[in-house]
């Protein structure tokens, strides 16, 4: 995990309105490899083992299995177009399945930090703008931080509410397996939606 993601992140128990302190333990350069964040407001500490931070509210469980993270050239181009961003800096998160994308995306961006949030264990970030973190139905960051979110869109819509949530004015949310009534739910939290089709949503905030 990223040193400079810690400034972005916030408690998933307490919400926005309460950051979370670093203990870094052990690092690398400057990752985080070993440590704990935590919340002065529910004195919660969510754990950074092996550079990944379980950003989970208890009870925690074990991560589920690894899946296979087959990336193509063409759906990095694709998602980097849909973002509209050409150069960083700034931070994008993506959740669940697009997570997969976070290291090819951030090495195909200049100065452009990911981060790769899903429940799922996921190959080891082998780009130092990488950051990996495990999430449950909150994504952990202060409101309208990041410049941009992906979301798979089959996890419901809480998780695209906070995707909604934690990108700055001008930036986009992409939905992608999108089912029907993902624009409806975007533009409900605020969003412009900019083009939907083949089970993907574009959507921004003005």
């Amino acid at each position: 995990m990223h040193l400079l993601l810690t400034d972005r992140l916030a408690c998933p128990r307490c919400g926005p309105a309460f950051g979370l302190i670093l203990r870094a333990d052990r690092m690398a350069g400057r990752r985080v490899e070993e440590g704990a964040l935590g919340c002065p407001n529910c004195r919660d500490a969510f754990p950074v083992t092996g550079g990944r931070a379980d950003l989970r509210p208890p009870p925690r469980r074990a991560p589920v299995e690894p899946r296979p993270e087959t990336v193509e050239r063409s759906s990095v181009d694709r998602i980097a177009a849909l973002l509209g961003i050409v150069r960083g800096p700034g931070t994008v998160v993506l959740v669940g399945e697009p997570a997969a994308l976070a290291t090819p995306l951030a090495a195909r961006v200049d100065d452009l930090q990911t981060v790769a949030a899903d429940s799922a264990v996921l190959a080891r970030a082998d780009h130092p703008n990488v950051s990996s973190i495990t999430v449950g139905r909150v994504l952990p960051f202060f409101s309208w931080q990041l410049r941009g979110a992906v979301v798979d869109g089959r996890l419901g819509e809480a998780l695209l509410w906070e995707s909604a949530r934690v990108i700055s004015k001008g930036s986009r949310v992409v939905a992608v397996h999108a089912p029907e009534g993902t624009s409806e739910v975007l533009r409900e939290v605020g969003l412009d939606v900019l083009a939907e089709e083949a089970g993907t949503v574009v959507a921004a905030r003005s």
